[in-house]
């Protein structure tokens, strides 16, 4: 996935001052045409901790000057520049808005008074901002020193681990640094908005729809109907859907020169025709095939702690 963002980066913003980087363990995978262009920050397996506990170390791992950190599950379908613009000035910095009570990984209004703050940045951690210096490595400490108090705070684990969100937003409301309004321009993604999804990102293009009321689909905490995001974050197993899939594909053979009206095609043809009618057959026979057969047992959430 880091290698199909890295294209997607460069496919809009190879002619900018904009470098890109890959921190991992495995520069061994990444292939010719990436390594053409991209910087590799090697780091060693579990250094940083694991599961989400290597966002915590941004500050460590970014370069001089403002780094933009996307996650590997995402595409890039625009110039960046513009985002850039949006977050200067902030020393550590979210896309999303504010939360004071409520649920959120944890009884926010009880975590806010425990912490002595009015409220908390709520953002995906798809995307973090920071500005190289001496208020951001502040702030990236005091997340790192969050997260051993991870439960005792009150929060809930993800997956069981630790969030990164929810630590580096309180670090963030203690330090009074605050987001970047959510405009639905930066970064959005399928789970925000499940209705209608198209995106190309060869030809820039993403538009994603939260449905209105009284859809079944409505997500009633996001506050847009169409978005039009720079970056979409394919999160969870959206990445093994064939939006993404056609997406990867279609970036690789252009890294190869490839990418014709054949591949095109093949794309269409062998990717997202076969997903599309896999998606009608489960809505059209999911209440025949529950008639006859049930439902199957929900799973074990994640966010559960033993």
């Amino acid at each position: 996935m880091a290698v199909n963002l890295a294209r997607s980066f460069w496919l809009w913003n190879s002619g900018t001052p904009i470098n890109f980087y890959i921190a991992t363990d495995l520069p061994q995978y990444l292939p010719a045409d990436v390594t053409a262009f991209a910087g590799i920050i090697p780091v060693q397996p579990g250094e940083l901790g694991e599961g989400f506990s290597p966002k915590l170390h941004l500050d460590k791992l970014a370069p001089e000057g403002h780094t933009l950190f996307i996650d590997s599950d995402c595409l890039v379908y625009r110039n960046l520049e513009g985002v850039f613009e949006k977050f200067a000035g902030h020393s550590v910095s979210v896309v999303g808005g504010y939360i004071s009570s409520g649920e959120w990984f944890g009884d926010v209004a009880a975590i806010c008074k425990k912490f002595n703050v009015k409220q908390i940045p709520k953002f995906n951690g798809g995307i973090y901002y920071l500005e190289k210096g001496e208020k951001a490595a502040e702030i990236y400490q005091m997340a790192r020193e969050l997260e051993t108090q991870y439960d005792e705070i009150g929060y809930v684990r993800l997956r069981n681990r630790p969030n990164d969100e929810v630590i580096i937003a309180l670090a963030m409301a203690i330090n009074d640094e605050k987001p970047v309004f959510d405009d639905g321009s930066v970064m959005s993604d399928p789970l925000s908005c499940p209705g209608e999804f198209f995106t190309d990102v060869i030809k820039g293009k993403a538009v994603l729809h939260n449905p209105p009321k009284p859809s079944p689909l409505h997500q009633d905490w996001y506050p847009f109907k169409k978005v039009s995001p720079t970056v979409v974050h394919f999160l969870g197993h959206y990445a093994q859907l064939y939006p993404y899939r056609r997406e990867a594909y279609r970036l690789s053979k252009i890294a190869d020169n490839k990418l014709g009206w054949v591949n095109n095609l093949k794309s269409l043809i062998f990717i997202e025709y076969p997903g599309r009618l896999e998606h009608f057959l489960r809505n059209t026979f999911r209440a025949t095939y529950r008639r006859f057969f049930g439902v199957r047992k929900i799973k074990r959430s994640e966010r559960i702690v033993d």
